[in-house]
């Protein structure tokens, strides 16, 4: 899932999410049982129930893998209980793993979350590192999840090897090349030659943009950072760093110069642009497809297509965590670790789009054969495989994604509403500051 979070993935999702209670929005209601949330006989059926906690669209039970789990073990009942977005989910389920109440049997976490979870909440996760098996996932991925004292406290669901998905008609109207070898040629290597494409582009446009906003793009190159907000040491350097400057800067300085909609990403105005076909190409990590799926109307199926990013990144991923507070905690355990083994995760990629955290999955049919509406006949497996090759490992930090969406929803953007790139860097850290202190 996302930095911004990619809770935007979405199928089936708690509706009218603030009319919820506190219980709820943590992706925490047990359907009447008791106040802890843990699981116990499901529905007077005589089977052990196993909740989970999942924000944005996992794609667990919409792909089937619940019943095929039930049908493996006849005395277990999965439930679930989705909230859409993780700004909403998160804050909850912090404050339920604090009080050690109110949570599910499993409960999944950002990648942008997870190095707090780490260094504040592991004492109430299980030790996952005797179910998972280290060997089926990506090194860096493990450790993401990993404790100081080597306790591992999430398996890991999915990654977001970054590319960028575009619109061949649109690519094709202004002049470009639009067969994705080619289309990957011309920004290989560089996010400066990225953005020149996009002046070629917006010279010949008509109505619309080269990316969809600036958030999107400056999200992609930070992505390809080996350090980003924090360094090895675990000290808070987003300000210093001169890699962060950079990106914000290129992304500003592209946005001034008209090639970038003045959009939030996942909120109501942006998925309009998505459905009025607004602009021509955007960062695109797998799971994106799924929601350019969902928002795009009926006519833009095979338009698209997806080429290989300028420099390899990653935006995205999440963890299943098991508290320690719950009834059958083994049972949970067991659940995580099938649901994140690497059958189950090429799978999940080949209907849901979430591209898989454990290298033996790639090979298979579900994910060499995996195709998407409105991508067509692109091999899209394959694409990301390539793009998952090369991800940098990356330092990260307690509040990653404070800082992340400080830069994008409190800074970049503003530029596309007439601040100055000062001003909204100015006003990026003031913000991230701000709730830094909190």
């Amino acid at each position: 899932m996302r930095a911004r979070t990619r809770t935007a993935r979405r199928v089936v999702v708690l509706a009218t999410i603030a009319s919820l209670g506190t219980g709820l929005l943590a992706g925490c209601a047990d359907d009447g049982d008791d106040s802890s949330g843990s699981s116990s006989e499901g529905g007077g059926t005589g089977k052990t129930k196993i909740t989970l906690g999942l924000f944005g669209t996992a794609g667990f039970e919409e792909s089937g893998l619940y019943k095929e789990y039930e049908k493996l073990h006849p005395d277990i009942d999965i439930q679930q209980t989705v909230v859409e977005r993780n700004e909403n989910y998160y804050p909850a389920l912090v404050n339920h793993l604090t009080t050690n109440s109110g949570l599910q049997d499993i409960q999944m976490v950002e990648v942008g979350n997870i190095a707090e979870i780490v260094e504040t909440q592991a004492s109430k996760l299980l030790d996952l590192s005797k179910y998972g098996k280290e060997s089926d996932y990506l090194d860096w991925k493990w450790k993401q999840a990993t404790t100081k004292d080597g306790q591992t406290i999430g398996v890991g669901t999915d990654i977001g090897p970054m590319a960028i998905c575009y619109r061949t008609d649109l690519f094709k109207a202004a002049g470009l090349p639009t067969d994705r070898e080619e289309v990957g040629k011309l920004w290989a290597g560089s996010w400066d030659k990225f953005v020149d494409v996009g002046k070629q582009y917006q010279a010949k446009a008509k109505g619309t943009t080269f990316l969809d906003s600036p958030g999107g793009l400056l999200q992609a190159i930070l992505s390809s950072e080996t350090e980003r907000f924090y360094d090895s040491a675990g000290e808070v350097i987003y300000k210093t760093n001169p890699a962060v400057k950079s990106a914000f800067d290129l992304t500003a300085q592209a946005a001034e110069d008209g090639l970038i909609g003045n959009q939030t990403q996942f909120q109501p105005a942006w998925d309009t642009t998505i459905a009025n076909s607004k602009f021509a190409a955007m960062s695109c990590p797998p799971w994106m497809l799924g929601y350019i799926k969902g928002k795009s109307k009926p006519e833009a199926a095979g338009k698209w297509d997806v080429a290989q990013s300028p420099v390899s990144g990653n935006w995205g991923g999440s963890f299943l965590t098991v508290p320690k507070s719950g009834k059958n905690t083994e049972e949970a355990a067991k659940l995580a670790a099938w649901l994140t083994a690497p059958e189950q995760q090429a799978k999940l990629f080949g209907v849901q789009g979430s591209f898989p955290s454990t290298p033996a999955a790639y090979d298979s049919t579900a994910v060499t054969s995996a195709k998407n509406d409105m991508t067509g006949t692109a091999p899209i497996g394959t694409i990301f495989a390539e793009a998952a090759k090369n991800i940098p490992v990356q330092t990260i930090g307690p509040k990653d994604q404070i800082i992340q969406q400080g830069l994008t929803d409190n800074g970049v953007v503003l530029v596309t509403q007439g601040k100055s790139p000062e001003e909204a860097w100015n006003n990026a850290v003031k913000t991230i500051d701000n709730n830094l202190e909190k």
